[in-house]
């Protein structure tokens, strides 16, 4: 039987970007700018580089002294290294001893490294076959950017790359977006503590909302991450709930939102005046999920319950959602292969565990390995992601293309 309330993951993912608040702007220190989403763009401040920078240990000297003779002895008249002024070769039959990442001195023109050359004290010839070109092992001015070029765009997660540049070119300062506090809920009277010395058979301890905290923090989308316990109990849900929905900027629960008879949690989101946008999506493990935002456009996402849902719901719908708050720049789509045909009866797509890895030409295998239930949170252990196989198809034969997204 087909789902025909239920949305499909594209149909809910284009709702929840509807609905999501950009966060502000703020300047970072660049020692502490490692993991943000840029605002505004990093120039350079200067060409790059800014003098025709040395790139090999030799000697400076003109190619025209050499040009009649090219077994001619050159006289060393100087040694200049990296942050040194630039010398000048005075008179012809010169040459200056130079480092590395030194300024090209005035008066040469090109760069004979050590080992093509033969040192005699002071002076030296060029090593036999040796030939000298104008602008040989000369890193030019300006060659790789102008003054003012845009190196880094708005959206950019900056990694230590961007940071070098962004050093480079004397920003000491950075505008980023914001990171939201973020709550994480769990929600069940069968969850303990992980401390419990002594838990009885039918007692779970608390993993989902570890899960998710370590996940969100590894993204480094979260300026603070706090967990919360909530037990079936509708008056102190309903209390905690609005507490925490007036203190975070984003709401993430685990558990509590199916049709059960004890799950209160999108019944007591309405209550608190929280918008449904949508409950319920056409795929597995994952189904029950429920998305909302309050008044103050806070969006808060009720993921199913069990690990595996949680986990999956995570990673295709919540991170993605804090990075379009962020306004990062969306991270490029992902396909892989599947190595080994993989059937689904029901008509609902259909997130499948995998293995990764890269085959002949480059394309991304990806080998099932279906969990038990959707409680088999040990069976993620040694998967790289998932696969989303579309609804409208039951068979999938070795050699299907599907979107791939990789855990954190």
């Amino acid at each position: 039987m087909p789902f025909p309330m239920l949305l499909s993951p594209a149909e809910a993912t284009a709702i929840i970007s509807q609905h999501l608040p950009s966060l502000p702007s703020e300047d970072c220190g660049l020692s502490s700018a490692h993991g943000r989403i840029l605002r505004r763009s990093i120039k350079t401040d200067r060409d790059l580089p800014a003098f025709d920078r040395v790139t090999m240990d030799g000697f400076a000297l003109n190619s025209a002294d050499l040009a009649d003779d090219p077994s001619r002895p050159l006289r060393i008249v100087g040694f200049q290294a990296a942050g040194m002024m630039a010398q000048t070769l005075a008179a012809s039959g010169q040459a200056i001893e130079i480092a590395t990442g030194a300024v090209m001195p005035h008066g040469a023109d090109v760069i004979v490294p050590y080992e093509e050359t033969e040192r005699d004290g002071d002076t030296f010839t060029l090593a036999s076959g040796t030939t000298v070109t104008p602008g040989q092992n000369l890193h030019r001015r300006a060659s790789d950017f102008r003054s003012g070029a845009e190196l880094i765009t708005p959206g950019t997660r900056l990694t230590g790359r961007e940071i070098a540049v962004a050093a480079t070119c004397g920003a000491t300062h950075l505008t980023v977006a914001t990171r939201p506090s973020i709550a994480v809920i769990a929600t069940g009277d069968e969850l303990v503590e992980i401390d419990v010395p002594h838990i009885a058979a039918h007692q779970i301890r608390k993993s989902n909302d570890h899960a998710l905290r370590a996940a969100l923090l590894q993204s480094g989308l979260a300026s603070r991450i706090e967990r919360f316990h909530l037990r079936d109990h509708r008056p102190e849900i309903e209390q905690s709930l609005k507490n925490i929905l007036a203190q975070f900027d984003v709401v993430i629960l685990t558990g509590g939102v199916s049709k059960g008879k004890l799950d209160y949690i999108p019944e007591v989101l309405a209550e608190l005046k929280v918008t449904q946008h949508f409950r319920g999506i056409a795929q597995r493990p994952g189904k029950p999920l429920w998305f909302g935002t309050t008044s103050r456009r806070t969006p808060v996402f009720a993921l199913p319950g069990n690990p595996v849902s949680t986990y999956t719901c995570l990673h295709r719908y919540v991170i993605p959602a804090l990075r379009q708050m962020a306004k990062a720049t969306p991270s490029p789509a992902e396909t892989a292969i599947l190595t080994t045909a993989f059937n689904f009866p029901r008509p609902l797509a259909f997130m499948l565990p995998v293995q990764i890895d890269a085959s002949t030409g480059g394309r991304l295998s990806a080998h099932p390995a279906p969990f038990n239930t959707s409680g088999d949170l040990g069976g993620l252990l040694h998967t790289d992601g998932f696969l989303e196989l579309p609804a409208d198809q039951s068979q999938f034969p070795a050699g299907t293309i599907a979107p791939f997204y990789r855990w954190i």
